[in-house]
């Protein structure tokens, strides 16, 4: 059986954090905000993943509520994710994602990205698509006041 889910997130930014977009830090004045490291990137592919098995979402695995994920670091989170689709019988075909922002360019780290998330992913580099954009102006990511990344995911089980 071949499932397909869906994924969206969102993060402001804010001096003094990291930041950090499939596991990867980028060089940046501004990181995401937020009770994990706040990977907006890895966040929807977790949430894509969640719903190609009908497994709720991030938030209810994962809550900001919980101690124990202050700081997390989401590609943890993910490899947990992973696991729990194994048990489920599923494994991951691929992953495709966008990354909304205005600054600064992606473009030097998607194949970095790619490769950290299909590590993660237990999948080949291949089969992650990382793609970005602007809001070109419009909006919070075009204001530059946030970060969202969105993501689509194949299970197979």
């Amino acid at each position: 059986m071949t499932r397909v889910g869906t994924g969206w997130d969102s993060h402001r930014l804010v001096a003094g954090r990291p930041l950090i977009l499939g596991g990867v830090q980028i060089e940046s004045e501004l990181g995401l905000d937020g009770h994990s490291d706040a990977d907006v990137l890895t966040h929807a592919i977790i949430d894509a993943l969640l719903g190609a098995a009908a497994l709720g979402d991030i938030g209810s695995h994962f809550p900001d509520t919980d101690e124990r994920y202050k700081g997390a670091d989401s590609i943890e989170l993910l490899r947990a994710v992973v696991a729990l689709l194994g048990e489920k019988g599923y494994s991951v075909g691929n992953v495709d994602s966008t990354v909304l922002m205005e600054r600064p360019k992606l473009a030097p780290y998607k194949r970095q990205i790619a490769e950290r998330l299909a590590e993660a992913l237990g999948i080949s580099a291949d089969a992650v698509g990382v793609k970005a954009t602007t809001g070109e102006g419009l909006g919070f990511v075009g204001r530059g006041e946030g970060v969202a990344a969105s993501a689509v995911a194949l299970i197979e089980g």
